[in-house]
């Protein structure tokens, strides 16, 4: 980002030639069709008027993108209501984000002055508005630092981890109505990753809208009767409720993405309309998006494969998995649609996670100890995965960045990754589990069989097809493998209390990662890291819950992180993801087995500059948010309707402006 960021903020310098050499000029703008309407009854002011003054300029001459026409509904399947947040996912309108390169350049933003990854500031484009033609300024940053991050009712813990650098907040400055400044005294280099997340952390709310609910503009009385009216218990959950942009379901809230939801929840199909207001134009002076409505519909998950397959989906790849191909593809001429493969940027597609932090002391003791989860590496075969689930398109080896990372050495891939069924049995009677049952199996210490649950979100059914294979071969070593699917939120929380001993879930979710980008995915920095909960709560809450990290390997990792937050070089950031990635590795904290897995991606057969070939990615990418699906378009699309207003009885979509 520092190049680029530099680079960036001569836009700002630029203004008057952008405007008398390129489509932005005001006279150039395009309007797309459908608010032609709204514009002519004066219910909208025309495009000129709704665009900054530096739109966000997106090429159509790279990435295979070709200028699009306006119109069309984009269908997508979801399977549950709360899955609307992924329309913020795959808007992808971020303060700055990732392009086709991986690079994080300016997209809300103008441009952004860097110093020493200390003082960031940040340029607004002047006239800049939210989806309700209200201006996007300096107001909407100052409300949240002010009243948000820093309100001990809404902020209980204060500002957010990735605002504090050597353990302390920024000082935030709103110079003007267009910039922002925060400055530390030592480096934040978690800063503009965070704000360029598939889920981003935010560091704006829309001050006009949100004033209303918060007891600094609204008086107590005023406040307390519209949060029973609301049904809310205070002022702080009726906030909460309306101040939730990730999870976006609220359609009175003001938003920057593409599309804006127009339906109230719940509901079993979600609708979704342009953006009146939104920043980006392509290089031809049409604003986009080009597709003025997505509709979401809501159906079972183990439905959405053979639904897309019949065709009720535009553009699919949530809910698909590589075992769907075949039927997929059976689909695809009878249905109009094609049947990309994309690849997965994980570390591993699948992988293991031994509870460092279970309750139970004779359980916790073994996890610990490194020889039994080497043991449970070397007892995998990763080959039989390959070869039956992936028909051996897939990598094999160990939870870790991919060969294309240029953090990626051989050596942290086939780490303890080899499938050696002696070795694994060597070590486990190292260990002292030498007793064996009648059925073979281990007994522990006490007696007990070794009996391993293994607990899954069983959301993806490839997932029990590669744990029914792996208990095949644990067998072997003597160790029984359950497999237990469960609803995501209990299996997360039963590994965060230590009730669970083993979880499976995704590797490294950026196996992509460069030496500027956090390691902090590799050591105990979250709750979520399924390894060690206990762990990465005690760091997130700064010691106030969770337990402290008492296993020196797991030390390691969290003091090579801090040291890379104040690392003087590229080449000494890159020494200690090293370090990092060669602790994980040999410590066998996940348990990797095969990556780069083909993702089944459908598109219809109209739809226009989706890639061909892609990475189908959480971080970095956004799934389809790094492609701009604001620039997809139909061909010869089908007309739509005209804007909708949000109805409140029954969810129905009710014509109006």
């Amino acid at each position: 980002m520092r190049t680029a960021a530099l680079l960036a903020v001569l836009l700002l310098a630029l203004v008057g030639a952008m405007t008398r050499s390129t489509p932005t000029a005001a006279a150039e703008m395009i309007e797309p069709p459908v608010l032609a309407p709204l514009v002519a009854a004066g219910t909208l002011p025309p495009v000129q008027q709704r665009l900054p003054a530096i739109p966000q300029v997106v090429p159509m001459d790279v990435a295979g993108r070709t200028p699009g026409r306006y119109g069309g509904t984009l269908r997508m399947l979801m399977s549950q209501p709360k899955d609307v947040r992924m329309m913020v996912v795959y808007g992808y309108a971020r303060l700055v984000g990732y392009d086709e390169t991986w690079a994080l350049v300016p997209d809300l933003l103008a441009g952004i002055e860097e110093e020493g990854e200390k003082v960031f500031t940040l340029h607004l484009r002047p006239g800049h508005k939210w989806s309700d033609g209200q201006p996007f300024t300096s107001e909407d940053f100052r409300f949240f630092w002010e009243n948000v991050a820093n309100n001990p009712e809404l902020s209980p813990g204060g500002p957010d981890r990735f605002l504090l650098a050597g353990g302390k907040p920024p000082r935030v400055e709103f110079p003007d109505a267009t910039t922002v400044r925060y400055s530390w005294d030592t480096p934040n280099p978690f800063f503009l990753p965070a704000l360029a997340g598939a889920r981003p952390d935010y560091i704006f709310l829309p001050a006009h809208y949100l004033k209303q609910f918060h007891p600094a503009y609204t008086p107590p009385d005023a406040l307390k009767a519209l949060a029973k009216e609301q049904g809310a218990r205070n002022w702080v959950a009726l906030f909460m409720n309306k101040a939730q942009p990730y999870k976006n379901d609220n359609p009175d809230l003001p938003t920057l993405e593409p599309w804006v939801l127009k339906t109230l929840p719940p509901s079993s199909r979600f609708l979704f309309e342009r953006n009146p207001f939104y920043h980006r134009i392509d290089d031809a002076g049409h604003q986009l998006p080009y597709v003025d409505q997505v509709a979401m519909s809501i159906v079972s998950a183990s439905l959405i494969p053979a639904k897309a397959a019949a065709g009720d989906a535009d553009l699919q790849a949530r809910g698909l998995t590589f075992d769907n191909y075949t039927v997929l593809k059976q689909g695809e001429r009878r249905n109009d649609y094609q049947v990309r493969l994309w690849r997965s940027a994980r570390g591993s597609e699948l992988a293991l996670y031994p509870n460092l932090n279970a309750t139970d002391p004779q359980w916790r003791a073994l996890l610990r100890d490194v020889r039994f989860r080497r043991a449970l590496s070397l007892a995998i075969d990763r080959t039989e995965i390959n070869e039956v689930v992936y028909y051996g398109l897939a990598q094999e080896g160990n939870d870790t960045v991919l060969p294309e990372s240029p953090l990626y050495e051989p050596d942290f891939a086939t780490a303890w990754a080899r499938f050696d069924l002696a070795a694994a049995n060597r070590l486990l009677d190292e260990i002292g589990l030498t007793q064996r049952g009648t059925s073979g199996i281990r007994q522990l210490p006490d007696g007990v069989p070794l009996r391993l649950v293994a607990e899954t979100a069983g959301e993806d059914p490839t997932q029990v097809a590669i744990l029914q294979l792996i208990r095949d071969s644990l067998f072997e070593a003597g160790i029984q493998l359950l497999i237990k699917p469960e609803q995501r939120e209990l299996m997360r929380n039963r590994v965060f209390s230590g009730a669970a001993l083993l979880s499976v879930w995704y590797g490294l979710e950026n196996g992509l990662a460069t030496p500027t980008l956090s390691p902090q995915e590799l050591a105990p920095t979250n709750q979520q890291q399924l390894c060690w909960p206990k762990w990465g709560q005690y760091y997130e809450s700064n010691g106030r819950s969770g337990e402290p990290v008492d296993l020196e390997p797991a030390a390691s990792l969290l003091a090579l992180n801090t040291a890379w937050t104040s690392a003087a070089s590229r080449a000494e950031q890159a020494a200690l993801w090293q370090r990092m990635l060669a602790i994980r590795a040999e410590q066998a904290f996940s348990i990797g087995t095969v990556r780069g897995v083909p993702q089944p991606v459908i598109v219809n057969a109209r739809l226009r500059n989706v890639p061909e070939r892609g990475l189908y990615n959480w971080e970095p990418g956004a799934h389809f948010g790094v492609y701009h699906p604001d620039t997809f378009w139909f061909d010869e699309a089908p007309p739509v309707s005209s804007p909708r207003a949000v109805d409140r009885s029954n969810n129905a979509d009710v014509p109006g402006p």
